[in-house]
């Protein structure tokens, strides 16, 4: 993992430091539960009433504290223990079980995240128009945007296409991606976001033109080939994969 200090989560917490592990592996932040409770609270012993909080959500069985790991963070001390964190998801139900005024913005915030969404599956639409507003918002044009859609459609064909060729798990998935990465780029998908110094973002939203249509041209390559050929299992399918990515290679030049 990679150690990373933030100076704060958003100027809702004013500006307290959040200390933070970055996990590059699963793409995942990793924050401290005491900082949080004491940016939330303004507790003079955080520790404490993190320890009575947790005891309390253990008693009415909260999947929080199960869900709570401990990772090595450093201290006012200069040394590094072991302290209670929690990912971005965990966090936030944190803050629902926490009764401060501080929390309330996020908790009105989660309430209207939760509205949303239960709107969108009676209206997809909804969510079709967030995602295009989302990029409006970012400066991406109506064609790159109409591009991208396109390309998320395209991807879902080739997930769908190895589920029924017996891929099932989500490390399959990555493992078949990059393949097709590694073979046109010579990286697999978290190195080539880690050259790109992205963490959490989308890797397609920060390539290039050229970048984006290697990757889709990989996995349409893929897709066909599987159509053509029926890999089943991983071992198969990785080796189609490979071909794909070569097609890609093979047009970059």
């Amino acid at each position: 993992m990679e150690n990373n200090r933030l100076k704060t989560i958003s100027n809702l917490f004013e500006d307290n430091e959040i200390r933070s592990v970055w996990d590059s592996e699963k793409e995942e932040y990793y924050f401290s539960v005491v900082d949080v409770v004491g940016a939330l609270t303004s507790s003079k012993e955080p520790r404490k009433y993190w320890s009575v909080l947790k005891t309390r959500l253990k008693k009415e069985g909260s999947e929080l504290t199960t869900n709570c790991s401990q990772l090595k963070l450093k201290s006012a001390d200069g040394k590094y223990y072991n302290q209670d964190v929690l990912d971005t998801k965990g966090i936030l139900r944190l803050i629902e079980s926490i009764p401060s005024s501080k929390a309330e913005p996020f908790k009105l915030w989660l309430a209207k995240m939760g509205d949303e969404r239960i709107s969108e599956v009676f209206d997809p639409e909804l969510a079709v128009n967030r995602v295009v507003d989302y990029y409006r918002n970012r400066g991406y044009n109506d064609k790159w945007i109409k591009s991208r859609l396109t390309g998320v459609v395209d991807r879902r064909k080739l997930t769908d296409l190895w589920k029924e060729n017996g891929i099932t798990k989500d490390y399959e998935y990555g493992i078949l991606t990059n393949e097709i990465y590694k073979e046109w780029s010579g990286m697999k998908a978290s190195q080539y976001k880690e050259y790109k110094g992205l963490r959490k973002e989308s890797l397609r939203d920060n390539m290039t033109d050229i970048e984006v249509a290697l990757t889709d041209l990989g996995e349409i390559a893929t897709r066909e080939l599987a159509k053509e050929h029926k890999p089943y299992g991983l071992k198969e399918n990785k080796e189609i994969a490979k071909r794909g990515g070569k097609i890609a290679k093979n047009t970059r030049g």
